[in-house]
């Protein structure tokens, strides 16, 4: 049996969370995120947040040298070293608030092998479906790719240029606390994001990864600060990736009617870096 064959017999694999959307992880994250928002009993909880419950809780001894959780439990033991979060899509059905009792049923939906520029890829996409009682609230996609390790001095490939303005922007100087408060909150222990002889000497990174995630929550916060109407549906998907020491700008441009707005980070270079549309 192929490598190829013997991932793919991960689809259809499924898994179920339940938590409880208690007070302090929102309160934390608003804090992260530089907002004096006081969620509390009762109140809905913006958009995206919903990472930061249903965490996985891995013993010490059952994780692998990056941090992450050995492979092979609920996703795949795909051999390729470096793992990312490729992107995803997310549609809000409805809200979740503070003292809702939640429930996620997750399933691997999708395996694919591609060949790259970069060398081999595999992507695993997931549904994760969040419920209020019987109401599905969240639904969402989240595609994750594994990659061949880079070598000493391998230059990034050349990024592509995002607009020079927008209607909406923030300018965001990240920093090692910064990341590592986002790392606890969401209990990511990969070490790309927190150690940095790690991420420049085991993975080759030039300093500290700003986590996808984290961009893709300062893009929907940035929707929460100017379009001031909840989105039904965000697309988006990494383009490249983001450093600890450098700024980077959070961007939106909605369409003349306002029921649109295109997203992106862009780094100091002004290319993209995260990409999405939101759609309200």
């Amino acid at each position: 049996m192929s490598e190829q064959q013997d991932v793919r017999q991960w689809i259809g694999r499924k898994e179920t969370r339940r938590d409880v959307i208690s007070a302090w992880p929102a309160r934390a994250l608003a804090a992260t995120l530089d907002r004096d928002d006081e969620p509390a009993e009762g109140s809905v909880l913006p958009q995206g947040w919903h990472w930061i419950y249903f965490l996985e809780a891995k013993r010490a001894s059952e994780l692998g040298t990056d941090g992450h959780p050995r492979r092979g439990g609920f996703l795949p033991p795909v051999p390729l070293p470096r793992r990312m979060w490729a992107g995803g899509r997310i549609d809000f059905r409805d809200n979740v608030r503070i003292g809702d009792a939640v429930q996620r049923d997750s399933e691997i939906i999708r395996v694919d092998e591609k060949s790259g520029g970069s060398g081999k890829l595999v992507f695993v996409t997931v549904r994760h479906t969040v419920k209020v009682g019987a109401v599905d609230a969240i639904v969402e996609e989240q595609d994750i790719v594994y990659r061949e390790a880079a070598k000493p001095g391998e230059a990034p490939p050349p990024g592509k240029a995002a607009p020079a303005s927008s209607a909406w922007s923030r300018r965001i100087t990240p920093d090692p606390v910064l990341l590592f408060r986002y790392s606890a909150l969401t209990f990511n222990g990969h070490r790309i994001h927190y150690d940095k002889d790690y991420a420049t000497g085991d993975e080759h990174y030039r300093a500290l990864v700003v986590h996808g995630p984290l961009q893709t929550t300062l893009l929907l916060d940035l929707c929460r600060r100017n379009a001031g109407r909840p989105l039904k549906r965000l697309e988006y998907r990494a383009m490249s990736p983001l450093f600890h020491d450098e700024a980077f700008t959070v961007n939106g441009q909605p369409e003349g009617d306002g029921a649109k707005a295109e997203l992106w980070t862009a780094g100091s270079a002004g290319h993209y870096a995260m990409r999405g549309t939101a759609y309200f």
